[in-house]
């Protein structure tokens, strides 16, 4: 170091002799120094580009390994579906190895054969023989007339059909226990009819609208139950039988009348119910019942469905399903079932109901009078048919 800066004296000229040694000491370590400095600072900006790139590769790492970990768990799904389809398929081959019987077994007998056309067929028609006096067929609504206005919104009146019966059964609301009956139709339509009235209360509360009175009895759906239909005396209002309707309130029968659950029906053969199967793509299903013990006579899958209707009746064994639209309309009869058979359903038009208010919450067919007694939004309505 001493030699340098002896070399570095002696090279100066002689107009450079007044400076001192001490300046030129300092002018060459402040040029090391420089030189120093400016290396650091090219070792840090090489460091961090270092630094950068391996945290760029850190990342890239990273994402590849979650990708191979996404990958790995599809594959191991994929494999265990697999797996589990094929222990499937094996027992379902084991199963049908166990139960596909023998060539023998197979051949069935001609006598069996016709027995399975013969039930067929009796699904379709009717096992209970025709009234005598259903020798006609519903063509049209002739005439409507507005008895009365009251009551609730929704809810049902009608006569009892049996002979020689002319009071008038009101039942108003969809959940009561109340049934005000009438000595006749000119008491239920007189201005003061509440002081001639007979108040009946029933053990149970109804549920719906799903009421009819047959022979001195009131048949009702079962307030808080899905399918219990109930037979009251009206004399003395004890329980005189009950049944569980198979297959019913698991939806409404009628998609415009949501709290009717099921329908229960009079005509010319007697007692019948009316429910809607969502098993059977919420088509209508009716039963024959038995109006003396409430046993189930028989029961029919039919073509009707519940979408859009808001009632139906029945007449001579055939349903007539009354269809409307939500926002309220004409109601008009848009399908048919005859359990006989002997109805041309499908040629059968469009049958429109006069003009009136709303919609119907309930429709009872008096089979001796041939009229419909209809709820409409609060108004007591009396259609007559047109039969031929």
């Amino acid at each position: 170091m001493l030699l340098s800066l002896v070399t570095v004296f002696l090279l100066l000229g002689t107009g450079q002799a007044q400076r001192t040694t001490p300046d030129y000491i300092m002018e060459y370590f402040q040029r090391q120094l420089q030189q120093l400095e400016g290396r650091l600072i090219k070792c840090e900006q090489d460091f961090q580009h270092f630094s950068q790139k391996m945290y760029d590769m850190s990342k890239e790492i990273h994402s590849e390994t979650r990708k191979m970990n996404v990958l790995k768990s599809e594959v191991k799904g994929h494999i265990d579906t697999f797996a589990l389809r094929m222990d499937r398929v094996e027992r379902d081959v084991e199963y049908l190895h166990n139960k596909i019987p023998d060539t023998v077994q197979v051949d069935i007998e001609d006598s069996l054969l016709e027995h399975q056309v013969k039930e067929a067929k009796l699904k379709k028609t009717s096992v209970i023989p025709k009234g005598k006096d259903c020798s006609s067929e519903v063509v049209g609504i002739k005439s409507v007339k507005i008895v009365k206005k009251a009551g609730d919104t929704n809810g049902s009146w009608m006569k009892d059909p049996t002979k020689g019966s002319a009071k008038i059964y009101f039942f108003s609301g969809t959940r009561n226990n109340t049934v005000l009956a009438y000595t006749s139709m000119k008491t239920f339509t007189e201005p003061n009819s509440t002081k001639k009235t007979e108040v009946i209360r029933l053990p149970f509360p109804w549920h719906g609208t799903a009421h009819v009175v047959y022979n001195g009895f009131v048949y009702y759906h079962n307030a808080d139950t899905n399918n219990e239909i109930l037979k009251v005396h009206l004399g003395n209002r004890t329980v005189a039988d009950r049944l569980l309707l198979p297959g019913a309130g698991r939806m409404p029968a009628y998609s415009l009348n949501p709290h009717t659950l099921l329908d229960l029906a009079v005509d010319e053969m007697g007692l019948w119910s009316i429910h809607a199967d969502p098993d059977f793509s919420g088509n209508l299903v009716i039963t024959k019942l038995d109006h003396s013990s409430l046993a189930v006579e028989h029961t029919w899958d039919t073509n009707c469905n519940s979408r859009d209707a808001e009632a139906a009746f029945i007449t001579c064994g055939t349903l007539y399903v009354v269809y409307n639209s939500h926002y309220g309309g004409r109601s008009s009869i848009q399908c048919l079932f005859d359990i006989h058979d002997t109805i041309y359903t499908e040629g059968i038009p469009v049958l429109f109901f006069p003009k009136r208010y709303t919609s119907h919450s309930s429709l009872r067919f008096h089979p001796k009078d041939k009229q419909l007694y209809a709820w409409d939004d609060g108004y007591q309505t009396i259609y007559k048919l047109e039969i031929k």
